[in-house]
């Protein structure tokens, strides 16, 4: 995906879930929904051992956050990756977005097929970061 199909995404969804978010604050899921929290996105953690994240109900499962569905913005490895595309694409998510280091082509096909769009190996903070003028 270029970086003007990464940019029409960030401009047009406001509602991420993320899937592996951390309640510890060095953990990269963490900060990540931390930075999307201010910068004014409606965050839907997603981890079944916990109740609040950042101060946000935290969700068992993508299947228990509230719909409309629009980024899914994944912290798992890559083999595991899977079922998150799969219950994205039930649920009618617009966007699956795997952070940097995470590439499953397989699972990527499938969201593809199924109408969505797809980024792998890059950072929602980093490219939102970069978007609004931020970086460099």
């Amino acid at each position: 995906m270029n970086s003007s199909e990464i940019a029409d995404i960030i401009k047009k969804y406001r509602r991420v879930a993320v899937v592996g978010a951390s309640p510890r604050a060095n953990r990269p899921s963490n900060q990540v929904t931390s930075y999307l929290l201010d910068s004014g996105f409606e965050v839907f953690p997603v981890n079944p051992g916990q109740n609040k994240i950042l101060g946000c109900r935290c969700y068992p499962d993508l299947k228990s956050v509230p719909p409309p569905l629009e980024i899914i913005d994944i912290f798992r490895r890559a083999e595991l990756v899977g079922p998150v595309v799969d219950e994205a694409i039930t649920r009618g998510a617009k966007v699956v977005w795997m952070q940097e280091g995470i590439v499953n082509e397989e699972a990527a096909a499938r969201a593809l097929a199924a109408g969505l769009k797809v980024v792998m190996d890059r950072c929602l903070k980093i490219e939102h970061y970069n978007f609004n003028g931020l970086g460099g």
